[in-house]
């Protein structure tokens, strides 16, 4: 059948802790740990890029795999990546030496795991010359954050990393029903105001720090967000889990982008989890689409997942998109 095969993560060795994000931001360890839910993340090393991270992620699946069953290779990490107008998918297909895969990209920052998830499954679907798919992600965004900056500092759980996921048609761990909503109401919201054709560098967007990412109006964006998010993020779910063939009371696992913990929280409660049926990346941070990449592997290393379950990817990123891929292990 046609699902995960394989997983991996590259964790970068650079640790910066609850103590370090204080000294940074002027909010108590305790607040950080307690409320934004965050202990430590992976700071990446200052020659990896979200291409090298997704290379390294990559390289733990290929140890016990032939590289020529490769077909395609889709990247589907952070758009922050090594260069502007760049594609770091031919880059991952040649370091990874796969001399008979395609590589392309898809980007919708955080939400774009179970997106890529559906993509592959769909790919595989249409094309019975297709027997592999690699799904190979970075994430170096702790570089984007201007811890100067009130309106944007909030988004201090922003980690570096890598991860990757082997989708085959000849899988025990099947992907079914995917759900998907776009907000665009929020399209203008959160950016990195220079170094696109609206601002293109000049020293003043550098002297200006137009160079991090950015909100533009924090208190209009959360007034507006507050009330859409936990039910579309619900609304996603349940799309997915009807596509599926399920409902919330057949899930085992809830799979996660790392968000403060009271939301966290609520989407377990409105679904009628308990707390611990959840990976919260508390030790991780946020790593763009990486995050549910990240639980699903955790998962298969404390030997928590066993066969049958049923486990739900979701996230969702800025712009707004809210996006849930259910996998049956």
């Amino acid at each position: 059948m046609i699902g995960v095969k394989k997983t991996a993560i590259y964790e970068p060795t650079n640790v910066e802790t609850a103590r370090d994000l204080e000294a940074k931001t002027s909010i108590p360890e305790e607040i950080i740990i307690k409320k934004f839910g965050l202990k430590e993340k992976r700071i990446a090393a200052k020659d990896e890029h979200a291409s090298d991270l997704a290379i390294k992620a990559g390289e733990q699946i290929l140890r016990n795999v032939d590289k020529d069953s490769i077909d395609v290779v889709i990247y589907f990490g952070s758009p922050h990546k090594d260069y502007l107008v760049w594609s770091c998918a031919p880059k991952i297909v040649h370091e990874l030496g796969l001399k008979h895969a395609y590589g392309f990209e898809i980007m919708n920052v955080s939400s774009c795991f179970p997106i890529a998830l559906k993509v592959a499954k769909d790919m595989l679907v249409a094309d019975k010359s297709i027997q592999n798919i690699l799904l190979a992600g970075g994430c170096k965004e702790s570089q984007i954050i201007d811890y100067a900056n009130e309106r944007s500092r909030f988004m201090f759980n922003f980690a570096d990393g890598g991860a990757a996921a082997l989708i085959s048609r000849d899988s025990e761990h099947e992907i079914l029903g995917s759900g998907m909503i776009t907000d665009g109401s929020f399209h203008d919201d959160v950016y990195v105001p220079a170094g696109g054709s609206a601002n293109p560098a000049s020293h003043q967007t550098v002297d200006e720090g137009m160079h991090f990412i950015d909100v533009k109006n924090p208190k209009s964006m959360k007034d507006r967000l507050d009330p859409v998010t936990v039910p579309n993020f619900l609304k996603s779910i349940h799309i997915a889990l009807e596509k599926s063939g399920l409902t919330a009371e057949d899930i085992d696992w809830l799979l996660p982008l790392h968000t403060k913990r009271s939301l966290f929280q609520e989407l377990i409660s409105q679904l009628g989890l308990k707390e611990e049926q959840g990976i919260y990346l508390d030790e991780y941070g946020h790593m763009s689409a990486l995050d549910p990449c990240y639980g699903l592997e955790i998962l298969q290393r404390k030997n928590l997942v066993k066969k049958d379950d049923v486990i739900v990817t979701v996230s969702a990123g800025t712009g707004y998109t809210w996006a849930s891929t259910v996998i049956r292990w």
